[in-house]
């Protein structure tokens, strides 16, 4: 099943994405087979990080969940919120 997990920073956290980056890329590259998309959302100016947005495969809302919450930003206290909603593209097909 198809997951989107939606990560909004706290304001002024940069820092805390910066230094936690390297390990966040590590969690990613460990979980590999189910990222359909991932990646930053950015301010208005295009250039800055505002949060995380990912698509993967879990067995479950409960695989999601354990996923997020190993995530080195969310373990740094990077997020003020994450929403986990399952999730069905379709389109294009």
């Amino acid at each position: 099943m198809q997951f989107a997990i939606v990560c909004l920073d706290k304001p002024d956290h940069l820092p805390v994405r910066v230094e936690n980056r390297p390990a966040h890329l590590e969690h990613l590259k460990a979980h590999a087979a189910q990222i359909l998309i991932a990646g930053p959302l950015l301010s208005d100016d295009g250039q800055s990080p505002v949060g995380s947005l990912l698509i993967m495969e879990f067995a479950d809302g409960e695989a999601a969940r354990k996923f997020a919450e190993g995530d080195p930003y969310a373990k740094a206290g990077l997020f003020k919120s994450v929403n986990i909603c399952p999730y069905r593209k379709v389109f294009p097909a």
